[in-house]
């Protein structure tokens, strides 16, 4: 199954790209996994990528469309978020050191502990691409 949803920049879309996404993974996987352990996997790592686009990619352009691209093949789950920011140069990154008590920076590593797969492309034509990808064991895996 593959399905898309175009949001406005805004955080107050939280909700809807939210309930939309494991909406369709449920509908798709039904009561194959452990749903409430896996759905809270993926709202945080969609909550953390969608924030970032509004807050960072986006800063404040409420009219610069976010695409969410979801795919779901048997157990496995892809999502694809698109934006038109200048992007984030991934080489950059340094991951937080706990004793700095810092409240930022945390999102990258987060992903990259939820998902199996992290992949962040800057494109030409001004969109970039942040895509998440997971395997979801089945309830008695």
């Amino acid at each position: 199954m593959k399905t898309q949803l175009q949001v406005p920049s805004e955080l107050k879309f939280l909700t809807i790209v939210e309930n939309w996404l494991l909406s369709c993974v449920e509908l798709e996987l039904g009561d194959r996994v452990d749903w409430p352990r896996q759905s809270n996997r993926l709202r945080l790592v969609l909550v953390e990528a969608y924030s970032n686009v509004v807050r960072h990619a986006h800063r404040e352009q409420p009219h610069l469309p976010v695409l969410i691209c979801l795919e779901v093949k048997e157990q496995n789950v892809a999502v694809e978020i698109w934006d038109r920011g200048e992007g984030f140069d991934i080489t950059t990154y340094l991951p937080p050191n706990p004793s700095d008590k810092q409240d930022r920076g945390y999102g990258w590593l987060i992903m990259h502990r939820l998902m199996d797969r992290v992949e962040y492309r800057m494109q030409a034509n001004g969109r970039n691409c942040l895509k998440l990808e997971t395997h979801l064991p089945k309830k008695d895996e």
